[in-house]
């Protein structure tokens, strides 16, 4: 074995699968990505092929390797991080999918969550697993295969097909497939299936029952770093190697940024904003529209909960701006049109494209742009434009305030918008706490790789990671406090503005 020594994470996102390589100041060595096809057989469905992610796995972790000059055996252990709720079900014995993945985007099951609202269920999921009842989660998913996929469910209830997240399928078959894989999840992952109860960390029969899904299709559910198994060959790692850290993506990030004590908190601007916050060992019911869930779980240590709120539109402002109304040529160009003007005129623009996600949960809402005078340029809408993703956090931010009674010491930032040094001085101002950039905008991969590293010791604890943390950037708040409240008047003013248009329309 050569003495450098080096961890590996696995990234399976929703568009793209890709493999990198961390050495032990957190650094990145080596990455590959490789993109999948998006299935859509119908409105409203969205599906990937299992098979061609699993067979995308295995050549990105070998040209990885490649590419940094590495040997399969200098891989000390390797983690996962997924799509959270995307859901396959496939055969034990043969590992061939029943049916392809259903997407996390995909709302087939509206009808059927629909339902269980109405049948009064939803106030039981709420308390048991901190989540509504949504076309959004795994367990409906698992249930409309079991009931419109022909044999499944009596392969399910015979124990012949096994139901995972993106992380189950790939841990399952890097350690060695029909008869060897091991069948595992981390509570991160089952926190969001409407399956798992948040203060047992187990499968809660009565919601089983609710959704008429058998638990021994269901895998094992373990920390988000202990060692699961170990990896078979053919997957381009020495065999053996300890497959070790397993979270969500988003759970991953909050993981990544080292927001280890109650209080901290991450926002990731990616297509959308994932904002999570950090609640320690307490599991906190949202009264203001927001997730509770699972942060993470180290080993033997008690679980770390979570709330989570998410913002639809962000970067797909950007793009929009760019692509349908030709104000730009490249996304980073929306920066130095915002800079042409000192504010944004009195606009605002609420990008409710498809309805408003948390703290609002308004599907009728639809975009506006609100504010218009003969003064208006297009600095002014680029300007609006970067600052309604400033003022849909701070809500997602105040209301985690309220929920948690926890005083938040700074926002931790990530993702392709955090590059906007104009953005994140808007955002310090509005959340009123230092805005603090990763200097690894990739957060939720390096999280993996720091839950994998912690369970076989290539780091030895949690405080060493938050050594290596590094900032590329920190806002301190500058606006008058009186300039930020009237503004956040008025968008509150053009948010209730935004409300219920698709119904009187």
């Amino acid at each position: 074995m050569t003495d450098k020594q080096y961890v590996g994470a696995i990234d399976q996102g929703t568009t793209s699968t890709r493999f990198v390589v961390f050495d032990t100041t957190g650094a990145m060595v080596a990455s590959h990505q490789v993109e999948h096809r998006q299935i859509y057989p119908e409105p409203g469905f969205v599906e990937h092929d299992p098979m061609e992610i699993r067979a995308n796995t295995a050549g990105i972790i070998a040209e990885a390797l490649k590419k940094g000059l590495i040997e399969p055996d200098q891989i000390a252990a390797v983690g996962i991080t997924n799509q959270r709720e995307t859901t396959v079900v496939w055969n034990r014995h043969t590992g061939r999918p029943l049916y392809n993945a259903i997407v996390w985007q995909d709302t087939r099951t509206a009808d059927m969550c629909t339902a269980l609202k109405q049948e009064g269920h939803e106030p039981l999921f709420k308390e048991k697993t901190g989540l509504p009842a949504a076309s959004y989660f795994s367990g409906p998913k698992i249930r409309w295969i079991l009931d419109n996929v022909e044999g499944a469910r009596a392969a399910a209830e015979k124990g012949d097909a096994l139901f995972g997240n993106m992380d189950t399928w790939l841990i399952w078959w890097l350690t060695g497939g029909p008869g060897k894989g091991v069948h595992v999840t981390d509570v991160t992952n089952a926190s969001r299936t409407m399956l798992m109860n948040l203060e047992t960390l187990a499968w809660d029969s009565e919601l089983l029952k609710i959704l008429d899904i058998p638990e021994k299709m269901l895998p094992r559910i373990m920390a988000s770093s202990e060692v699961y198994g170990h990896a078979a060959q053919n997957w381009g790692l020495a065999p053996g190697t300890p497959v070790s850290g397993d979270l969500g993506d988003q759970q991953a990030a909050l993981f990544g940024q080292v927001c280890f004590e109650p209080g901290e908190a991450k926002n990731t601007y990616g297509t959308g904003c994932f904002l999570l916050s950090n609640t320690g060992q307490k599991i906190i019911h949202s009264n203001h529209g927001l997730l509770t869930t699972l942060g993470y779980k180290i080993g033997n240590e008690p679980p770390v909960y979570a709330l989570e709120g998410s913002v639809a539109v962000a970067g797909s402002l950007v793009q929009w701006l760019r692509d349908n109304l030709n104000l730009i040529r490249t996304s980073p160009e929306v920066e130095d049109l915002a800079k042409t003007v000192a504010d944004n005129g009195g606009v605002y623009f609420v990008p409710a494209f498809s309805g408003l996600f948390a703290p609002h949960w308004d599907s009728s809402a639809r975009g506006l742009i609100i504010g218009m005078t003969h003064y208006i340029n297009k600095g002014h809408i680029a300007r609006a434009a970067l600052e309604s993703t400033a003022f849909q956090v701070n809500e997602i931010f105040s209301a985690m305030e309220k929920d948690s009674g926890i005083p938040f010491k700074s926002l931790k930032v990530d993702g392709g918008m955090a590059a906007n040094d104009l953005l994140m001085q808007f955002q310090a101002d509005l959340v009123r706490v230092p805005v603090i950039r990763s200097a690894v905008l990739e957060s939720t991969v390096l999280g993996a790789a720091y839950a994998a590293g912690l369970a076989v010791g290539f780091w030895s604890k949690k405080e060493d990671l938050r050594r290596h943390w590094k900032e590329n950037g920190q806002w301190q708040p500058e606006m008058a406090a009186a300039l930020r409240d009237k503004m956040c008047a008025q968008w509150d003013k053009a948010i209730k503005r935004a409300a219920g248009w698709k119904e009187e329309g």
